[in-house]
């Protein structure tokens, strides 16, 4: 059945392109072979080592699904705690493949951009913790830290 997919999906791709002038499709396959024989085998060899049953593929996307790797690595929850204070706690996804140690790079642009946004000359940091929570079934990285928005002392109208 599956072979019969693929020569069906072959003859349907040879089909469409066939042309009398110009360059055919045998040319223009012939002028970038990398990335097609890649193709092919890759479809070829998850064909032979039959990843491509329904149950491996009901594998891959429940896999997808709960590891997300489109979602951004750290959420931020922003909170006015006084007129010009802000404070950020920070929660790492559970599931993740780096930016271990980038909670602190986030803060800080996230605190840039707060202040860019308010119209403010800058930023005091007032506090800055991180840790990790020790929750089931996976532990997650957490930080949290507050800053003082700063308007500009020379001209205070600004």
């Amino acid at each position: 059945m599956r072979r019969a997919l693929l020569v069906l999906a072959a003859c349907s791709v040879l089909g469409c392109a066939s042309e009398r002038e110009g360059t055919g499709l045998l040319d223009r396959a012939a002028a970038a072979p990398g990335p097609i024989a890649g193709a092919v085998g890759a479809v070829w060899m998850a064909s032979e080592l039959s990843y491509l049953e329904p149950e491996y593929l009901a594998g891959m996307l429940v896999a997808y699904g709960i590891y997300d790797p489109l979602a951004p690595t750290w959420s931020i929850e922003v909170s006015r705690s006084g007129e010009d204070r802000v404070r950020m706690d920070l929660h790492m996804k559970r599931m993740t493949t780096g930016g271990d140690g980038e909670a602190r790079r986030v803060f800080l642009r996230n605190a840039r951009e707060i202040v860019r946004a308010g119209g403010f000359a800058g930023f005091d940091e007032l506090s800055w913790e991180e840790g990790i929570e020790s929750t089931r079934p996976f532990a997650r990285r957490v930080a949290s830290g507050e800053i003082r928005l700063v308007r500009s002392r020379t001209f205070p109208e600004f």
